[in-house]
């Protein structure tokens, strides 16, 4: 059985997945600024938690295309 195949029978669809890209750009903004805020000892572990939250969105929604050519 395939990647795609295991995560349709997860229950995973594309739309979540797509949704989970664009809640990650959220999520990676928000704690951005939230960095932003803070003082400049925890300043560049912030920075680097959002850059990681960053790197998220293209994986999910690559995930779900993949899934969306599977359906």
């Amino acid at each position: 059985m395939t990647v795609s195949g295991l995560l349709r029978r997860a229950g995973l669809r594309s739309a979540h997945l797509h949704a989970a890209s664009l809640g990650s750009v959220a999520l990676c903004v928000g704690l951005w600024i939230r960095g932003k805020t803070v003082d400049q000892d925890e300043r560049g572990n912030a920075e680097r938690r959002a850059l990681f939250v960053g790197l998220w969105p293209p994986m999910f929604w690559l995930i779900g295309d993949s899934l969306k050519d599977a359906e």
